[in-house]
């Protein structure tokens, strides 16, 4: 029985060897007879030719020494390996990317300043800084070769064309245009490339730029660059470092590619929307502001751009379509309230549609939209424009805020109450706001006499400060005049100019002292039809960067110190009153004693 069971296994073993020899020796017999059909026609053995033609390309191509030596050796590896192995792929691969990124090619830059001028006025209305410091570097390249390329980072409210501006520049100077957007980039390895052990790996996104620009001077833009985020996988604004220092990124290492590769022809524009990043990104990069657009500059956008390009988007005939600049403007004020064009562009869109559908429907040959007709096309209005104010009140201020979407009226309401001497704030308001409003109020204070309150009225009466809107958050310290002056206006009882805004910090002394945003605040009087502005002393050395017909259309003040502010913002100059504290306390200690002594005779009775 052992026996048998013994022989039976061998049998088994035996058919099966002999079956999977067959197997063997079939597949090694077909693959023999293909290598010989595939020499017959020239198409080289085991992929040797395909090495031949890696081998040429490598010798075409002007890699650096450093480059040459590791393709050279990543060559011999493979002809070392078999072909259909996983680790040639991957060789093979490597090789691909270091041979297709460029090597000492550049694109000729036009060095013509007046073409290059003319390039950016007709893609862009204004922005007249950004524009300057493109052509300065244009000259500068004309006499210099060794200038490395600009690393500027635009920065300014969305929808006043940063990126578009990119593009135009690219235009101007003739170098390829490459958009990387970083908005919600979490790992470093999108940067700078992950290693080759990973399976599927490839170099970060700077190296894929320039396989495809094809030039090693090509314009990249690296959009929203504020917007980059960190986990555990590493923080790619710190890998950004080394990519936009000028002084490095002559020898930036890919992990993939793993040899030095020079980026220092290369143009970065970068572009946010804040100055919300690490200090170290930020001093990598000249910064040049976008603040938003004025009235006019959106009307001659609108004119120049906007209309023309929604006219031929909605294939609308120029004979059929006309709009005019009334009702441009009426659009402007009353529909769109922002520092872009973007809504803008929304609303002439909607206009468009509206007047082509009419044209098709035949209800009208040709449309012409102007101020009256034009709640027609987009509805009722939605904005307010104009006086923020009906009539001068008590205790109500308007103060300028600046937001990330342009300058902001800001209302600041005060009342007093009877009470204990309490301030109350409300308004959803940041922790900077509420001290500069105890400032303010310390303030006050302090020099209650001058404006006709006696101090212990003070302690009989609660003063409350709100800022509407309730729901949404501010903070910051420039509203402190605007707080110093309702809080007088509401114990003197004087009401405040309709007409006039303000913006400063204040400090304990009752100095008036500067803040930022100007041009973007005094954009924000002007769409509100304030007439008067109050601004620090120290902010005069803006006003040359505020547009013209800006400052014409406005009054603009500067003032030191609280005291001014108050003679030009209250209807009327609070009468002051003599106090002398010491007589005070005298006269209220002989009238408690006085009333004692007559309580002393009341006992005896």
């Amino acid at each position: 029985q052992g026996e048998m069971s013994v022989l039976q296994v061998e049998k088994k073993i035996k058919t099966r060897v002999k079956s999977q020899m067959e197997k063997t020796q079939r597949e090694y017999y077909l693959n023999e007879q293909m290598k010989a059909i595939q020499k017959e026609l020239g198409d080289g053995e085991d992929g040797s030719n395909e090495i031949a033609e890696l081998e040429a390309k490598i010798a075409e191509t002007k890699l650096s020494k450093e480059a040459r030596e590791k393709a050279d050796a990543e060559i011999k590896k493979l002809k070392n390996m078999s072909p259909m192995s996983a680790e040639a792929t991957v060789v093979r691969n490597y090789l691909d990317w270091m041979l297709s990124i460029p090597w000492g090619k550049k694109s000729r830059v036009k060095k013509d300043l007046s073409k290059a001028q003319s390039v950016l006025d007709d893609d862009h209305y204004g922005l007249e800084k950004v524009k300057e410091r493109i052509v300065e570097y244009l000259a500068v390249q004309q006499r210099s070769s060794k200038l490395k390329g600009p690393i500027m980072c635009l920065v300014g409210p969305p929808g006043v064309g940063k990126t578009s501006l990119g593009k135009s520049v690219a235009k101007a100077t003739g170098r390829e245009f490459i958009r990387i957007s970083l908005g919600g980039v979490r790992d470093e390895s999108e940067i700078r490339g992950h290693r080759r052990t990973y399976i599927g790996s490839m170099p970060g996104k700077i190296i894929q730029a320039l396989k495809k620009a094809k030039t090693t001077n090509p314009l990249i833009l690296l959009d929203e660059i504020d917007k980059m985020g960190q986990d555990f996988r590493g923080d790619p604004a710190s890998a950004m470092l080394e990519v936009l220092d000028p002084e490095q990124n002559s020898t930036f290492v890919d992990h993939y590619l793993e040899v030095e590769y020079d980026l220092s022809n290369v143009m970065f524009l970068t572009t946010s929307n804040s100055y919300n990043m690490p200090g170290p990104l930020l001093d990598r990069m000249e910064i040049i502001p976008l603040s938003g657009y004025t009235e006019d500059e959106k009307l001659e956008i609108a004119k120049q751009h906007l209309v023309t390009k929604q006219v031929k988007n909605h294939g609308l005939k120029e004979k059929e379509f006309k709009i005019e600049d009334s009702a441009i403007l009426g659009i402007i004020r009353y529909y769109t309230r922002e520092a872009g064009v973007r809504n803008l562009e929304r609303e002439i869109a909607k206009v468009a549609r509206k007047s082509l559908t009419k044209i098709i429907k035949k209800e009208a040959d040709r449309v012409v939209v102007t101020e009256d007709n034009l709640d027609e096309f987009l509805g009722v209005r939605k904005h307010r424009y104009g006086l923020a104010e009906k009539e001068d009140q008590i205790g109500v201020v308007t103060g300028l805020a600046y937001t990330s979407v342009g300058g902001e009226l800001l209302q600041i309401e005060a009342l007093r109450l009877p009470g204990k001497g309490r301030m109350k704030t409300t308004g959803k308001l940041g922790d900077v706001m509420k001290e500069s409003i105890d400032a303010a109020s310390s303030y006050v204070r302090s020099i209650s006499p001058k404006i006709g309150v006696k101090p212990p009225k003070f302690d009989t009466l609660d003063i409350h400060v709100h800022v509407p809107d309730g729901a949404t958050p501010k903070d910051g310290p420039s509203a402190g005049l605007a707080m110093v002056t309702s809080i007088v206006s509401v114990l003197t009882q004087i009401p405040v100019r309709k007409d006039i805004a303000m913006t400063g910090e204040v400090s304990l002394r009752g100095n008036a002292m500067p803040i930022g945003g100007l041009k973007e605040k005094l954009l924000a009087a002007l769409r509100g039809g304030i007439t008067t502005v109050l601004i620090p002393q120290e902010n005069e050395k803006d006003l040359p960067d505020i547009p013209d017909n800006v400052k014409e259309g406005l009054t603009i003040i500067p003032v030191n110190h609280v005291s001014e502010v108050l003679e030009h913002a209250l209807v009327r100059t609070p009468e002051a009153i003599e106090w002398d504290q010491e007589a005070e306390d005298a006269a209220a200690a002989a009238a408690l004693a006085a009333k004692s002594s007559g309580g002393d005779t009341a006992t005896a009775h």
